[in-house]
């Protein structure tokens, strides 16, 4: 599904990434993690074109790098950012408009909607309140739901645990499954929660200073001495 190769990008004097290369395949999770600064964030707005890179994105095997946003959400990539970024003084009905903004047909848009409220039905319930006026847990729950408007192949999360209350975080992490096992979506997740993180996920890369160090199996992350040192409160 999704295919990175040697991937750079520089921020002026500064190489945020060094050649990344890695792989995701049809349905799976695959998960990335690493400390703060390790270049994460940057590996996801580099395959959403945010940011300019060097080397190849191939997605169902046509290079995306350096494409325009629009051109990649239309192919069928989605990015939930970090922080969410949700249009915090529209409403919930709104936001999700917004998410389908490429859509060309009332009836697909209403499908989609309901898809969203049915998964989330706290969305559905405060359909009509203003997004700013949410918790953080529903503001990412929006932040999905806005993503699968667009009706993706690929998800991209980026922190969908960040500033969430802790009995809200596992049912963020419920409904990435769902949307994966229910829809076949190939998801790539970033995640400071690295527990959590390769608890759903079939496999995982760790980034450090913008190289992957370590790419593995989930179950073989979790028990390598290294991550659990570094990521998962364990000794060495």
């Amino acid at each position: 599904m999704l295919e990175i190769r040697n991937l750079t990008v520089n921020y002026g004097a500064i190489t945020a990434l060094h050649g990344i290369s890695l792989t995701v395949g049809p349905g799976e999770i695959v998960t990335l993690i690493g400390s703060n600064g390790a270049g994460k964030t940057t590996t996801l707005r580099a395959i959403s074109g945010l940011v300019s890179a060097r080397g190849q994105i191939l997605y169902q095997g046509r290079d995306m790098a350096n494409r325009p946003p629009h051109e990649i959400v239309a192919a069928g990539i989605s990015h939930v950012p970090e922080g969410r970024m949700i249009f915090a003084n529209l409403t919930v009905a709104e936001n999700l408009d917004m998410g389908a903004y490429l859509q060309k047909h009332k009836a697909d848009i209403e499908r989609e909607r309901a898809l969203v409220f049915a998964m989330f039905p706290r969305l559905a319930e405060r359909r009509q309140q203003v997004a700013g006026t949410l918790s953080g847990g529903e503001q990412q729950m929006l932040a999905i739901g806005r993503a699968l408007m667009s009706r993706p192949k690929f998800l991209m999360l980026d922190e969908p645990s960040l500033g969430i209350a802790p009995i809200l975080v596992k049912t963020i992490f419920e409904k990435i499954v769902e949307i994966n096992r229910q829809q076949g979506l190939a998801i790539l997740l970033v995640e400071q929660n690295a527990n959590l993180a390769l608890e759903i996920s079939r496999r995982g890369c760790v980034l450090e200073t913008g190289r992957i160090i370590l790419s593995d199996d989930s179950a073989a992350l979790r028990e390598n001495p290294r991550v659990r040192a570094a990521y998962l409160g364990g000794g060495v």
